[in-house]
């Protein structure tokens, strides 16, 4: 197929960002959507000159005219809607996390490989021009081999910010599966599956309150444990630290920082909610030549950290671009091409796997191992999508 036609279950804020960079690409055409009622995806259709409209999301799935469904609904029906776009013959690239579920996550790559069926999964950030220049330095053994990592995704909380952030406070999401997968699928592209890991984990309140939007004021109950911290053990040798926390009053940790035998790579941000979880950003490097230790108590002359700069393939004027769906223009390209996806389904579950395994860790107080595997993604193109021919 020369191109795909995309139809969108779930019109919140999140989707105008997917509607408008899908416009970019003629791989991709955004044919129809649909929300929680028809008057809802008619707005959004006319406001983003979208050909269809659908009543409600099985409307949508049961076009013949749709061949991938962008799952943007909330977390807790990924599962039941990806598993019915496979089972109506739909490729699929889902929000994430793929499922609330390692189980619910393993019957939708189950149905997608019996269909012979593409899933593809966000976060897509790692495909940025921060996480690719970092990817590109490890690839070319600037800081030598890898040996650890650390990644932190600390703040206070959603109720400062998000107009209904309950939801996240309740099984099944929490930081972890909230803004964690942004983390982990970096690591994830960045060093491989991981093998093994644990976990602690406790919550500093038993109920939070609002102080944002039209519900400020309200208490809502937390049924979830609030700060984890992991530790993981990947297949190349390296180990990481992850903390993930709504917990944390102000913090100055960077979001995430690689190790290596010849030097370290920093993400450092000011805003705790600016890490892995955005496409652009600063990239930081310091080897044997800069690092500030040297030669103590002084400093040795010009030892600040080396900025690294980080293009953007989608935007040539600037690498901070929000380019979210970058992996679902990358799936149709494999689909077409016949080559495996980037953002791929087998990462995504695999990043749910170990998710899972933390949070049942925590709670069990016990070790874990994985039983999922996938190919760590190839890197993406600078002139992504002009080498796709």
């Amino acid at each position: 197929m020369s191109s795909f036609n995309v139809g969108v279950i779930g019109i919140g804020d999140i989707s105008d960002v997917y509607f408008d960079n899908l416009k970019l690409f003629d791989i991709v055409r955004v044919l129809g959507c649909a929300g929680r009622d028809l008057g809802k995806a008619e707005a959004k259709a006319a406001q983003h000159g979208i050909p269809r409209a659908y009543r409600d999301a099985m409307a949508l799935i049961a076009d013949p005219d749709i061949d991938i469904i962008l799952n943007l609904t909330h977390p807790a029906v990924h599962a039941e809607l990806n598993l019915a776009a496979l089972a109506a013959g739909k490729h699929v690239y889902s929000e994430k996390p793929l499922a609330a579920s390692f189980a619910d996550g393993q019957r939708i790559m189950a149905l997608a490989k019996d269909k012979g069926l593409r899933v593809g999964c966000a976060p897509d950030t790692f495909l940025g021009g921060r996480l690719q220049a970092c990817r590109k330095l490890i690839d070319d053994g600037v800081i030598g081999q890898v040996t650890a990592a650390s990644a932190f995704a600390v703040s206070h909380g959603m109720e400062w910010f998000h107009p209904n952030p309950a939801f996240v406070y309740q099984q099944d999401c929490g930081p972890l599966l909230d803004i964690g997968p942004y983390y982990v699928t970096a690591l994830l592209s960045l060093l491989g599956t991981v093998e093994s890991g644990c976990a602690l984990s406790n919550r500093a309140f038993a109920q939070r309150t609002m102080h944002y939007g039209p519900q400020q004021g309200e208490t809502f109950e937390v049924g979830v444990d609030t700060h984890i911290s992991g530790n993981l053990a990947f297949s190349n040798g390296a180990v990481a630290t992850i903390v993930t926390s709504f917990d944390v009053w102000d913090s100055e940790l960077p979001r995430l920082e690689i190790y290596g035998t010849k030097g370290t790579l920093c993400l450092r941000d000011v805003d705790p909610c600016d890490g892995p979880n955005l496409f652009g950003g600063t990239l930081l490097l310091r080897t044997e030549s800069n690092y500030r230790w040297k030669n103590m108590p002084r400093q040795t002359p010009g030892s600040d950290w080396i900025e690294v700069e980080s293009r953007h393939p989608f935007n040539s004027v600037s690498h901070a671009r929000n380019s979210r769906g970058i992996g679902l223009v990358d799936m149709a390209y494999a689909i077409r091409d016949q080559r495996p996806e980037r953002a791929s389904g087998a990462m995504a579950l695999h990043a749910l796997e170990v998710m899972d395994k933390l949070i049942n860790s925590a709670r069990s107080r016990t070790f874990f191992t994985t039983e999922t595997r996938f190919e760590r993604p190839a890197a993406l193109p600078i002139d992504f999508p002009a080498s796709e021919g």
